[in-house]
Parts: C-alpha cells; structure tokens; sequence
C-alpha cells in the first residue's frame, strides 16, 4: 500500500489531508536539509529535489547534487501494511503549484511533444530496510498545476525490498522499455496503474508514452488529459538511508534546455584498442552547440556482439545490442565546445565495428 496523497513540498507550507498549498518556485537554497517538506531546486531550477516525509514524524535528510539527491539519514518504522513514510525525490514538471523551470508542463498526452518525453534514471540501493524505488508519473483531466491530480497515478517500481506491494491488485503483464512489467491497479480518488519490474534493475531510460500507451489500452486513462509532473525517488517504510538517485534527467529531441540543439550539436569520438575476445572503448562527446548541456545521456548500438563488463566516468548499461550511457555526478555538464570522455572495457568474437549511431539527449551526433 502506499500514500492517499502527496504533501505539499514548498519549504515553510504544511499539508494534510486533500489540502492544497500554493507556493512560488523556490529559489537557491542549501544542497541538505531534513527539513520534512523541504524542496530544493537543482541545475537552475530545471528539476526540484523534495525531501516529503508526508507519512511520518521520523527524521529524514537528504543531500542534493547537481543530478539527483541521496537519502543520508532515514529513521522510518512503518507498517508494511500501509502507507510508507515518505517519497523523498526528483521531479519535472509541477506540484502542488510548485512548478520547475521550463519544463512546458502541463502536456497534452495527445500531442506530438508528449509521444518524444524521455526520462532515464540511475539509482543506488542499501542492503538494508524496506523500500521501493519508482518513478510517479501524474496526469490530470485539466491542465493543472496545483492541487491532487484525479486522473491517473502511473508508478514504475524499478526495484523493492521487503514485503510491500502497490496499491490495488495483479491485472496483468507488459513489456516496456527492455523489461517485463506485474501490471497492479486501483482507485483511490484517481486511478493507480503500478508497472513492477520483475527483474530489478538500478536504471532506466524510456518514452514516457510507452507506459501511457498502455495505461489507455487498459482503460486506465485517457488521450486528452494533460501531464503534470513526472517525478522518481524512493517510498521507504523502514530505514532508508543510503537510498539515491544518481541521475535523473527528462528529454524530449531537443526541444528542453539540456538538449542539444537538432543538427550539429554533438560530436562523439570513439576509439577501441581490440585483442583476442576482447576490447576496451575511449568516448569522447563533443557539445558542438551555443549552449550548454547540463546532464547527458548517450545511446548507440552494436553492430556484433560486443558486450560491456565494466566501465568508468558514466552510469553504462546494456540491452542486447543497445547501450545507454548516463553522466556520473562530476561530469554532467558539458560547456559550449566543450568535451567529456568516458570508457568500457567489454567482450566481443568475430569483428569489433565501430558503432556510428551515437545520439546525446535524443539528438543524432556526428563522428569523429
């Protein structure tokens, strides 16, 4: 079981129940708090980090980076047949009238800007406590920003531990995003459709609309509301600490300030030193553009069947032949012509080509 709803998050407004608070965005403020509704904007108010311990009185601190945030003190003890403690997280878009920077939420999901919003995640786990790890995804029947959203709640539980589960019942199965989804739903005031990944992985990226797509097809929600928030973080019920989004970032093909602009904004070089069955890979990316690019995730694909064992300067993962490299948490911007190098070591038989296909943000990148 999880929250009935959210508490308002804006440091200084308190909230119960189906309270509603209004709050301006916040400014500059220091990177930890235990603050219980605290929130603190990062990479210039693009996304906001909020502590919203809405479900207890135990202490909980966070500490913000420019990408994300970890939990570094979490006291929690609740029932695991209930509501847990909290939802310390990062989040775009707008909640309870605390709206982050250019964000262009809300969003009609039936627009053509909606069907090309990316997220992508990296997490880090404890080995203790009862927790899950999930995105909130929130979508209204009105373009509100303020206030409980009454359309529908989607939930991507990437990882739990302990015995919890989401709201509602089983309904089904879906693969989405490389992965294999229980699909849970039910209604608490608005309806709450839960994906929980049956393999747990510690990172994602993926078009927000796959998931919605399915919400519809399910009946759960509806084409014409409007996108709110989306939101990724953590809801513990006992302990917490050590829980962290290393990165977090929302994407949409360039059209968002952390994108590249469409043509020539990125350069990616890369360069392979082969032996027998195996290879290590250097990646230098090039921001070719006037602005600069605050969080970066780079995609390719194989051509064979190379397969990456470990790497450095960046959160690397791998779904058959596609790859995903996400910033670490000291290399994230990248400044006009400026660069950022990364690499891997990895497996491989028969011929280590080259890949070509690099693409930062969602934009296509030129080689060499």
């Amino acid at each position: 079981m999880r929250r009935l709803v959210r508490a308002v998050v804006a440091i200084g407004v308190l909230a119960g129940g189906l309270t509603a608070g209004v709050a301006s965005p916040p400014a500059a403020q220091a990177a930890s708090t235990c603050e219980k509704f605290a929130s603190i904007p990062i990479q210039n108010g693009r996304y906001i980090v909020q502590n919203n311990v809405w479900g207890a009185d135990t202490t909980q601190c966070i500490n913000t980076t420019n990408s994300g945030f970890s939990v570094t003190q979490a006291n929690h003890n609740k029932p695991t047949n209930g509501a847990p403690a909290s939802y310390p997280s990062v989040y775009f878009g707008c909640h309870y009238a605390n709206c982050s920077s250019g964000s262009g939420l809300p969003l009609q999901a039936s627009t053509s800007t909606f069907a090309g919003l990316r997220s992508s995640v990296s997490m880090s786990y404890p080995g203790s406590g009862t927790w899950d790890a999930a995105y909130d995804i929130w979508f209204d029947p009105t373009p509100r920003t303020d206030g409980q959203n009454t359309g529908a709640e989607i939930m991507i539980w990437l990882n739990r531990q302990g015995s919890i589960q989401p709201v509602g019942s089983r309904v089904g199965t879906a693969n989405i995003a490389g992965g294999t989804w229980d699909v849970w739903f039910g209604n608490i005031g608005w309806n709450v459709v839960s994906y929980v990944r049956t393999s747990a992985t510690s990172g994602l990226d993926f078009t927000v609309n796959d998931f919605f797509s399915d919400t519809v097809n399910r009946g759960y929600g509806q084409r014409n509301w409007y996108l709110t928030s989306i939101q990724a973080g953590f809801e513990p019920w006992i302990g917490g600490t050590g829980l962290a989004v290393n990165n977090f970032s929302v994407t949409s093909g360039g059209s968002n300030p952390t994108d590249p602009p469409p043509g020539n904004g990125c350069r990616v070089t890369y360069q392979a030193t082969s032996w027998q069955n195996g290879f290590t890979a250097d990646v230098t990316v090039g921001n070719t553009s006037s602005g600069a690019v605050n969080g970066w995730t780079l995609t390719w694909s194989f051509a064979g069947n190379q397969q990456i064992t470990s790497g450095w300067n960046a959160a690397i993962t791998q779904n058959g032949s596609a790859v995903t490299a996400r910033n670490a948490g000291h290399n994230g911007t990248i400044s006009p012509n400026g660069t950022t190098t990364f690499g891997f070591q990895g497996t491989y038989s028969g011929t280590n080509a080259t890949p070509s296909n690099f693409a930062l943000n969602g934009t296509a990148c030129t080689n060499g």
